[in-house]
């Protein structure tokens, strides 16, 4: 009778932990989502790209710390750095072009245009892997095609070159995902201890290259904008907040 309450009050403390940490994952989403598209509007930061880089930099160090304190053990696992430079120019891309959507469209088709990935990742494992989906899923994928081709028909506050940024993003992400689980599955290496070995080559490359990539698309020079005390708050929230939403996933 003992045993069964221990682990009847063991189960309820795990449910509890994992409401928690679905909360926390949901509630710095969202934060970073709001915040960032507060950065990236014409009226704010407009480094979509550089900004980023600092994300992946704040993303190194904590896995720099996690590894030197043993919370994770991605040191220990072997990767080859051609496989990790080329997964980091997809996630580059990828998450480049989801800032670039975000900067460029309205945050509902932003959050619509992500939706599409799930047909992108499903029509791309058909053609890489041969994999097969029964009738019920292709049902519940046409039903997402449809809701998405409507609300991009609908949304009057879509343009081109936001357009453009959001196929960009949808083909990256939906490729990187697919990488990800390669990946893993090869090596036997978690998220975390994947993203510990990426976000240094992540935060160098978008770091140097990232100033010209925004110039471009948004005609700002880094070097010229005046940084207020609600943009320093809003770059150290999605910096601090962006790996863990990665940890609690």
């Amino acid at each position: 009778m003992e045993a069964q309450k221990q682990k009847e009050s063991k189960s309820s403390s795990s449910s509890v932990s994992d409401v928690g940490a679905w909360g926390m994952n949901i509630v710095s989403s969202v934060g970073i989502i709001m915040a960032n598209k507060q950065l990236m509007s014409p009226s704010g930061l407009g480094f979509a790209t550089t900004l980023t880089g600092f994300h992946f930099a704040v993303t190194a160090l904590v896995g720099l710390v996690s590894n030197a304190t043993g919370y994770s053990n991605s040191a220990s696992i072997h990767v080859p750095f051609w496989e990790l430079f080329w997964f980091s120019i997809v996630a580059n891309t990828s998450i480049s072009g989801m800032n670039f959507s975000l900067m460029l469209n309205s945050v509902g088709f932003y959050q619509i245009s992500k939706l599409s990935m799930i047909p992108v990742v499903c029509v791309m494992e058909w053609i890489l892997h041969g994999k097969k989906y029964s009738k019920e899923v292709k049902m519940a994928v046409v039903v997402v095609v449809v809701g998405v081709g409507v609300c991009t028909v609908t949304d009057v506050k879509v343009n081109a070159k936001g357009f453009i940024c959001a196929c960009v993003a949808v083909f990256s992400t939906s490729l990187q995902q697919i990488s990800i689980g390669s990946l893993q599955k090869k090596y036997s290496v978690g998220s975390f201890e994947l993203l510990s070995k990426t976000a240094p080559i992540q935060a160098v490359s978008l770091l140097v290259f990232g100033p010209f990539i925004d110039y471009y698309l948004s005609g700002k020079l880094l070097s010229n904008y005046r940084f207020s005390s609600s943009a320093f708050v809003s770059i150290s929230y999605t910096s601090l907040t962006n790996p863990f939403t990665v940890i609690d996933a």
